[in-house]
């Protein structure tokens, strides 16, 4: 099946997590690694971390592939948004008053009191970590997958999403001043506070997970609507973010929802190349390429210089298995970023269909040290550095993989293989002993 980019992000700890942990068991937890969604979110998101004292350089919002609604945040540099919220919000002001509020949260220090050894979410291990916590949260056992994912099995009932009333108070109020400091509205958070009213009356089983972790009550509601009132319509969405929100919402949903639901409704966000875009997902996700193609490049006539409509005309060439034209629409992405990590991992990802393995290696390695979170990078290095005739580092990689999605005794078998072919000592031979110790770790 067609669909956004994904990997399980469940580490060892994850999978301890899941199997022996949760009384109710954890869904898996999967992020939609989408360049082109990722960069609307950060445009959207920017202003508001600016407001917040935050770097929005430093600062990434990342989307879970789940219906569900919710958002959270557990460390200083990643805020998780669930993608059902996302198709759930109207308006860019909704969108962006959930950012403020996970990013009060972070600048007002709440985090402080979550587990201290909770690594860094830019990490491969410290995202699984993170994402296990996050499985623990949507099943309702927040408590216990914050402290094993965190190493801490003694301090387990330290909540990491079950915020407390008076720090929701404090992130509401910090959320409002950041949005109007940014210049948006923020009577966007009522609009979204009014979808979760009544979920505190439902059960743990019914309840949306946002509920369960930002607990609500109606002085909150009160007092947020005093809050917004006095700017309430004086500050209407820049076309800006109107652009990134029909942009990032519009791509979601072309994946997500049925093709002729998309066709049908391709141009309702207002911008004629959106439009085309999504056109262009729906009849891909139908298998016309030749209609996918022709939508694509009206979408790339109205935005040339646009490196994430080259790279999803790159996607949809790939997966229909026109690799040489799906190299270069990747290649004249990477011309117009040369810097993103998802769009240098296409674009290595297609080298490696083509053969030219000894410039995938340079474009792969450099994608993964811009982001080592994505698993399809290191699939894809292991296949280049074995067609390359290097063993020993394309077992190492496999190892590193099968690592992040938590298969510890494959990983364990590669590691052992990759310390038998890489010099004693050397930088790869020390990873792989990394993965040796986590394999041993987990069997304790």
């Amino acid at each position: 099946m067609r669909h956004l980019r994904t990997f399980p992000a469940c580490l060892v700890l994850a999978l301890c997590l899941v199997a022996t942990t949760l009384a109710q068991p954890a869904r898996a937890v999967t992020l939609l690694r989408d360049p082109d969604i990722e960069h609307a979110l950060g445009q959207l998101a920017a202003p508001i971390l600016q407001a917040a004292g935050l770097n929005p350089a430093r600062t990434d919002v990342l989307v879970i592939d789940d219906r569900s609604l919710n958002a959270f945040v557990v460390d200083r540099e990643t805020i998780f948004i669930h993608s059902g919220l996302l198709l759930k919000m109207e308006t860019p002001q909704m969108l962006q008053s959930v950012l403020a509020h996970e990013a009060a949260h972070i600048a007002n220090g709440h985090l402080v009191r979550r587990p201290q050894n909770m690594r860094n979410a830019r990490t491969a291990a410290g995202l699984g970590m993170a994402l296990a916590a996050a499985a623990g949260a949507i099943s309702g056992n927040a408590s216990a997958a914050a402290g094993i994912a965190a190493g801490a099995q003694g301090t387990a009932t330290r909540l990491l999403f079950a915020h407390t009333r008076a720090e929701e108070s404090s992130a509401d109020s910090a959320g409002v001043r950041y949005m109007v400091r940014a210049g948006r509205d923020p009577s966007g958070a009522v609009a979204v506070m009014d979808i979760f009213r009544g979920q505190e009356a439902l059960s743990a089983a019914r309840q949306d997970p946002y509920a369960r972790t930002h607990p609500m009550s109606s002085d909150r509601v009160r007092v947020l609507k005093r809050l917004t009132a006095a700017y309430e319509g004086k500050t209407p969405p820049s076309n800006s973010d109107l652009y990134w929100f029909a942009r990032a919402k519009g791509k979601l949903s072309a994946f997500q929802r049925s093709p002729k639901w998309t066709i049908n409704r391709a141009g309702e966000g207002g911008f004629a190349d959106v439009g085309h875009m999504r056109t262009a997902v729906a009849w891909h996700r139908q298998s016309n390429l030749q209609k996918s193609i022709a939508a694509m490049d009206r979408a790339i006539a109205a935005r040339p210089n646009d490196p994430f409509y080259h790279e999803l005309r790159g996607q949809i060439l790939m997966e229909n298995r026109q690799f040489g034209a799906a190299t270069n629409a990747y290649g004249t992405a990477v011309n117009l970023a040369p810097n993103h990590p998802l769009i240098l991992g296409s674009y290595g990802r297609a080298l490696v269909a083509q053969g030219q393995h000894g410039q995938a290696l340079q474009v792969l390695e450099k994608a993964r040290s811009r982001d080592g979170r994505d698993a399809r990078v290191m699939r894809d290095l292991a296949v280049a550095y074995a067609k390359s005739g290097q063993n020993g580092m394309a077992s190492l990689v496999t190892a590193e993989r099968y690592a992040m999605i938590g298969r510890l005794d494959d990983a364990e078998i590669h590691a052992t293989h990759a310390s038998g072919l890489l010099p004693n000592g050397s930088g790869g031979w020390q990873r792989a002993q990394d993965v040796l110790s986590a394999a041993k770790a987990a069997r304790r």
